[in-house]
């Protein structure tokens, strides 16, 4: 465009240049021609001619010039014109190329937006995802959860400890894995078809060792999906075996002095009148009686000993002593009580072996009540082990746990090799009076059981899994 524009103005200026030479030509004519009529005349003509063709030349540049702008206007206007009416009429190839290239460069972009869009909600997922296996993790409690079909989808780690699952746990039905629980297995089936709340449930279970365990549940109904309707089960499974016996050990604890207050006058009232019984025996005896006679005052007064024996140890019983309490050595006690029973190890062909530690366990505690204790669970555990056993042992270790609450207790176990106790027998051993021993009066795991009470420990009976019972008992050191 200022190229065109130079041109023009070149061009007016060499027409204006003509103009000026052709007036300076007709006034250097006008001077050296003569001034005649005749020869004037064609010369003014001539002059007037070249001044209108110069002039009209000359306004023709100047109108051209000066509306130059408008005709560009005009020649825009035109092309654009042009150029719309030819745009139809451009290579259809050419237009749908440039117009599937937009729409792929716009479906790209949105292609970017939705990936950010999705790693962004993945991102949020998976940091959901997270914090709930955090959640879980940290659960202290057993968590298990089954779907519709009962089968396992989550386990926590106590949760597998309680149920002494493997790492294949999940998946499986929940007949399988509660194999040792099969009343929880039966709420979790109940609770799947009618969607019944069960809270605070008490299970009885058995360990992979054939262990007792109680187990605390509540087991509740989860909507899985609320457009399906389908529903789940979440467990929450504690250990409450040792709460349990503690709550035992109370109670029975409980019973045991009303029944020592209850029975401590009846008893002494018995102790005097047998001691008048004994006393007329003897005087019979110093009578002159036949063979019969003789054999029923000497049976009758062995009769009236054991009684004597039998009360006295009630006696004992009923009537707990204060204790004096200083330090005591475990290792010492029990090296004392077995060489107190050495001898009835040897009548009763029983080996006593008591495991060394290099944990000099110390308790505080009334060390003659504590011996008596021990000797009566040692003697006992003898004792179990029945003449037509071929493996005869007592096996006492000692050790020391940290219990749920955080404290130290010294731990005594006491097993031996016998056919162990019924199972129905196990929460009545520290009755008074029940035995199932032939010879006994029944108040030696009873005074034993009240004895370690009173020092703050407990006193549990199980059965081993090969064969026996084990007498465990727990001191807070």
């Amino acid at each position: 465009m200022s190229r065109y524009g130079n041109r023009i103005h070149l061009s007016l200026w060499v027409g204006i240049g003509l103009f000026l030479l052709a007036v300076a030509f007709v006034v250097l004519l006008y001077a050296v021609v003569p001034d005649t009529p005749a020869s004037r005349g064609p010369l003014l003509l001539t002059s007037f001619i070249a001044i209108i063709l110069g002039g009209s030349l000359c306004l023709l540049f100047l109108l051209r010039w000066l509306l130059r702008p408008y005709r560009q206007l005009v020649g825009e206007a035109e092309r654009a014109s042009l150029q719309t009416q030819i745009q139809p009429s451009k290579d259809e190839a050419e237009f749908v190329l440039e117009t599937f290239q937009s729409v792929v460069a716009q479906l790209d972009t949105q292609r970017k937006e939705l990936k950010k869009l999705s790693e962004q909600a993945s991102a949020r997922a998976n940091s959901a995802e997270r914090f709930s296996e955090r959640v879980i993790a940290s659960v202290p409690s057993g968590l298990v959860a089954f779907d519709g079909s009962g089968l396992s989808m989550v386990i926590n780690a106590p949760g597998r400890q309680l149920l002494d699952a493997d790492g294949s746990a999940l998946g499986q039905s929940a007949d399988s894995l509660l194999r040792n629980i099969p009343r929880l297995a039966e709420i979790v089936h109940e609770c799947l078809e009618t969607g019944k709340l069960f809270r605070r449930e008490e299970i009885e279970a058995i360990t992979t060792n054939n262990l007792p365990r109680r187990i605390g549940a509540t087991v509740a109904p989860i909507d899985l999906s609320s457009d399906s309707g389908k529903r789940g089960v979440l467990c929450l499974l504690t250990d409450i075996t040792e709460v349990t016996q503690l709550r035992e050990q109370v109670s029975l604890k409980r019973n045991l002095e009303s029944l020592g207050e209850m029975s401590a006058g009846l008893a002494h009232e018995f102790k005097n009148t047998i001691a008048t019984l004994h006393g007329y025996i003897q005087l019979l005896q110093n009578l002159e009686l036949d063979e019969r006679g003789k054999l029923a005052t000497d049976s009758l007064l062995n009769e009236v000993r054991n009684l004597s024996e039998m009360v006295t140890a009630f006696l004992n019983f009923a009537r707990p002593q204060p204790l004096e309490l200083e330090p005591v050595s475990v290792s010492e006690l029990i090296d004392e009580c077995g060489v107190e029973l050495q001898p009835l190890f040897e009548q009763r062909r029983v080996e006593l072996i008591i495991h060394e530690s290099n944990d000099q366990l110390e308790i505080r505690g009334d060390e003659r009540m504590l011996r008596q204790a021990l000797v009566n669970l040692i003697r006992n555990a003898a004792e179990a082990i029945g003449d037509e056993q071929q493996e005869r042992r007592v096996e006492i270790t000692k050790s020391r746990e940290v219990a749920q609450l955080g404290t130290t207790r010294g731990v005594i176990q006491i097993k031996d090799s016998g056919k162990g106790i019924p199972a129905n027998d196990l929460h009545r051993i520290f009755i008074p009076f029940f035995t199932t021993k032939a010879t006994g009066h029944g108040v030696g795991l009873a005074l034993a059981h009240r004895v370690i009470t009173e020092h703050g420990g407990t006193l549990e009976a199980t059965n081993s899994s090969d064969g026996g019972a084990i007498f465990t008992l727990k001191f807070p050191v």
